[in-house]
């Protein structure tokens, strides 16, 4: 039995024959290489940042660097967004010198990062109570003023979250109830408070769910605010804005999401009249920006079933295969890039195939059971929604393989 994909982006789902990415054909993009890549098209972040914008016009963007952490697009990014999140030292290390304030989230953030973040002037979102006396005895031995933010647990979860972080015991953030002591504490000793970062859950489609988190963390961070006596001078108010990677799944529709979040905050609490609010997004800006391309290196039937077996698997794109925080295994959108819009164009040859790849291992499945046209070896296959969770995310080292190659398309924002 055929299994449904997801949606294929839009950017690319109108194309009929050869895909093209950032203006050049797959083939093109494929040719001369021994392996997989990753491809980004520099276009596509624009206009996402661009839509964002007119969305939220009140409120500042930063990009969550985890979802897609490549050199050469946090370029891309440094000349669209108001600042970047980062976690760990390793990542701090990739947009120090790209002119934008960083926030530093994550726990168990080491002594050595903590140093590093001071030294730096970055933001440190704290976690704990034990992490806030270790940053304030760091930087009194340092002679520095730190710039402190306090992550709360909130006492609310995002409701259709992919991944909740809010409404329950977690590693993330301190209780909601603990957080006005730590506060006063923070100015008492005389730190850069920064404010509060609130931050629920992930991968959300749900405007309304989105709508109803944010109302609800405004007036977690006004409740706050009043307990410390201290306006924040910033509410991160986190992201959780999904893409549709599956079957069924729609686009989620942030301009009904801005709409009620701006009116929200023209009757904010007074205690947050001054402060300034931000949305920290990693997948919804990079997701369907990026496009992994493998060879078929073989076909096969066993046992009534036809396998495509590529030259790149999960090792490369973890999240394709259903094991990246997937419940329930579901495909993500692909397609031969010689053949796209097969069935628009009318070509009715299409055969049921498992798409997977190299490695000794039954998760290795990248497609299960989906509907293609005719491939051969050395065809390409494309998968979408790769430009978030992909490279970095992925098990590359696993089996041996070589890693995937990325590479930033050309035509950026002027």
């Amino acid at each position: 039995m055929t299994k449904p994909m997801g949606p294929i982006p839009p950017e690319y789902a109108g194309q009929r024959g050869a895909l093209t990415i950032a203006g050049r054909s797959a083939a093109d993009w494929m040719d001369g290489r021994d392996g997989p890549l990753f491809v980004y098209d520099p276009a596509i972040l624009a206009a996402r940042v661009a839509r964002f914008r007119a969305a939220f016009p009140s409120i500042d963007l930063h990009y969550a660097i985890k979802a897609n952490p490549f050199v050469p697009l946090l370029g891309v990014m440094a000349g669209l967004v108001d600042g970047f999140d980062v976690a760990s030292a390793g990542e701090l290390a990739k947009v120090i010198g790209l002119s934008k304030p960083v926030s530093f989230a994550g726990p168990g953030k080491r002594d050595a990062e903590l140093t590093a973040a001071i030294e730096a002037g970055v933001t440190i979102n704290l976690e704990s109570e034990g992490e806030a006396t270790r940053a304030l005895a760091i930087a009194e031995r340092l002679g520095r003023t730190p710039r402190l933010a306090v992550r709360v647990n909130p006492d609310v979860e995002l409701r259709g979250s992919g991944m909740k972080m809010g409404g329950r015991p977690s590693p993330f953030g301190i209780d909601a109830e603990r957080v006005p002591a730590l506060v006063r504490q923070l100015i008492a000793a005389e730190a850069d408070w920064r404010g509060f970062h609130i931050y629920a859950g992930s991968q959300a489609l749900d405007p309304q769910a989105i709508i109803d988190t944010q109302a609800a963390t405004i007036a977690l961070a006004a409740r706050l605010a009043e307990e410390v006596g201290h306006a924040p001078p910033l509410v991160n108010l986190g992201g959780g804005f999904g893409v549709p990677y599956f079957a069924g799944d729609k686009a989620l529709d942030i301009e009904t999401v801005g709409a009620a979040l701006e009116r929200a905050l023209v009757e904010r609490p007074a205690i947050l009249t001054d402060s300034h609010f931000a949305i920290e997004l990693g997948r919804w800006l990079v997701a369907e920006a990026g496009v992994y391309l493998a060879r078929v290196i073989d076909r096969k039937d066993s046992g009534g079933e036809r396998f495509l077996i590529l030259d790149g698997g999960l090792n490369h794109q973890l999240a394709a295969s259903g094991n990246f925080g997937t419940v329930v295994r579901r495909n993500y959108p692909l397609a031969l890039a010689h053949a796209m819009g097969a069935h628009a164009m009318g070509a009715e040859a299409v055969e049921t195939v498992s798409v997977v790849g190299p490695l000794c291992t039954p998760l290795d499945r990248l497609g299960d059971r989906v509907a293609l046209p005719p491939a051969a070896p050395g065809d390409i296959v494309a998968i979408f929604l790769a430009g978030a969770y992909g490279a970095t995310a992925s098990p590359a080292a696993f089996l041996g393989h070589p890693p995937a190659d990325e590479v930033l398309g050309e035509g950026g924002p002027a």
